[in-house]
């Protein structure tokens, strides 16, 4: 078969599949036990006829159980299955932080990271830091300085700015502008940001 007959697009697309395969692949081969011991259930046809798993992780303080395509993103699991919308999709690639979220106390990217490979871990997203209509230190420090204009990344700069002081990196101006470098803001509210983050820390709230 003459190679420049296939269709551009039909390359592409098992191009993808490939990739995304070889990930799926990868990330299993990097799985604790219990992960690989996950219930399976027939799928009802996605592309490539992935088989589903059962997930069980605590989201916000409470447990959740879904059956998601192992390929699902912990981002998209957030989002389109438990319907916590804070968490923000931005570039999809693990370079703007919009979708940053704590697993098991310590910021992660959620774009980048397999649902599947969160089975059993704790979960907070923006939702659950506040207390009831009480919102956290940092929430309403942001406000206070406002630390947000647009808003969209606002939910991801609030969780690496609590992971910022929480892991003792808030010790000068500098030192947070270091920590949030992988948070982008492009209405440029970053002094903002910085002020409200060393207000909290000065203050010695709890976060």
């Amino acid at each position: 078969m003459d190679i420049d007959a296939i269709p551009p697009d039909a390359e592409n697309e098992d191009r993808r599949f490939f990739l995304k395969q070889s990930m799926l692949i990868a990330g299993l081969s990097m799985a604790p036990a219990d992960l690989l011991h996950a219930a399976l259930v027939p799928d009802d046809g996605p592309v490539g006829n992935a088989v589903k798993v059962k997930v069980s992780l605590t989201v916000n303080g409470k447990r959740k159980r879904v059956t998601i395509d192992p390929r699902m993103t912990l981002l998209d699991l957030l989002r389109e299955h438990l319907g916590l919308t804070g968490t923000k999709k931005g570039c999809d690639f693990g370079q703007c932080g919009a979708c940053t979220v704590h697993i098991d106390g310590r910021r992660a990217l959620s774009c980048l990271t397999f649902a599947l490979m969160q089975h059993g871990a704790k979960i907070t997203t923006i939702e659950g830091l506040s207390d009831g209509e009480k919102l956290h230190p940092l929430q309403e420090a942001f406000i206070k300085h406002d630390g947000l204009q647009c808003g969209y990344c606002t939910p991801g700069q609030v969780m690496s700015a609590v992971a910022c002081i929480r892991e003792g990196c808030a010790g000068s101006a500098p030192e947070v502008r270091e920590y949030m470098s992988g948070n982008l803001c492009r209405c440029g509210a970053y002094p903002n940001i910085v002020d409200a983050i060393l207000e909290v820390k000065k203050e010695g709230l709890k976060v």
